[in-house]
């Protein structure tokens, strides 16, 4: 097994319950920008409190490599967020997915990490799967827009960048405290900026922050173990397996969200399955 297998394996867990817990926060009536802006602020008091209890938040190049990150990421969730306004899901969240194949891309080409057969085989099944799981096949999804499309790419490629960034940091030396502490300091304002003039004055359903609590919780134990595992393998293996979340939040859909299980899903399981196998024999 690759190095930092495990941490990445435990990532995939947690950010796939992150995104439960943000679709039920839909469900709910919890609009996005609320959810992020209650999100960002837990994500920031908890990366602290976990940076003063293990003593590693360090000033540095590394926590430059982080306020780096903290910019791209809401460059990347802004994207995001506004070319889900045209309402083309179907198209819109599988291309956010594959940020991973950007990721890649880099690490192959500037870090020089091996591209082994059974990488290769690994990072495909992820991609037919990310396919398989999130693409909808509704006739009665609205198209995507030329904007909607071009704003996804850029969503995606930023995300990717993300990961690389990350990548970057911990051979810099910086610990996972410290990284993410980084990016919390400047996409908290970010994030608390864009709420302020999006919501116009609207109040966020009563809750809304328990949902925001939860998932910020298991979206920084995932990052922070994603970047422990950067910390001894590779990103062209970690990344991609972290970020085949989906596929958690997928299954418990099915189990506790009564959600419809249908052969394509079954076939994109499979293929998530086969990726996880390939990529951790590579």
């Amino acid at each position: 097994m690759a190095e930092g297998m495990k941490l990445a394996l435990a990532a995939m867990m947690f950010y796939g319950l992150a995104d439960l817990v943000f679709k039920h926060a839909a469900a709910k009536g919890v609009a996005a920008h609320h959810f992020l802006a209650f999100q960002s602020v837990f994500f920031t008091v908890g990366i602290f409190l976990y940076g003063l209890m293990t003593d590693t938040i360090f000033l540095g190049v590394p926590f430059l490599w982080g306020m780096l990150t903290g910019v791209l990421v809401f460059v990347a969730l802004y994207n995001f967020a506004r070319s889900l306004m045209s309402g083309a899901a179907s198209i819109v969240v599988p291309i956010f997915r594959l940020s991973f194949t950007i990721t890649t891309v880099l690490s192959l080409w500037f870090l020089r990490e091996a591209l082994t057969a059974w990488k290769l085989t690994g990072l495909a099944a992820a991609l037919i799967a990310v396919w398989l799981l999130l693409a909808g096949n509704s006739a009665s999804s609205p198209r995507a827009t030329w904007p909607s499309v071009l704003q996804i790419l850029v969503s995606s490629v930023v995300m990717g960048i993300v990961s690389f960034v990350y990548k970057l940091g911990t051979i810099a030396g910086g610990s996972p405290a410290t990284l993410i502490a980084g990016q919390a300091v400047v996409y908290l304002p970010l994030a608390i900026l864009f709420t302020l003039a999006r919501g116009r004055g609207a109040k966020p359903p009563q809750g809304a922050w328990r949902y925001s609590a939860m998932a910020a919780l298991l979206q920084l134990s995932a990052l922070v173990m994603l970047i422990s595992g950067l910390q001894q393998g590779e990103a062209s293996i970690l990344v991609p397996i972290a970020q085949l979340g989906f596929v958690v939040t997928s299954a418990l859909g099915f189990i506790f969200l009564r959600e419809r299980l249908t052969l394509r899903k079954v076939f994109g399981l499979a293929f998530a399955i086969a990726s996880l196998v390939c990529l951790t024999r590579s």
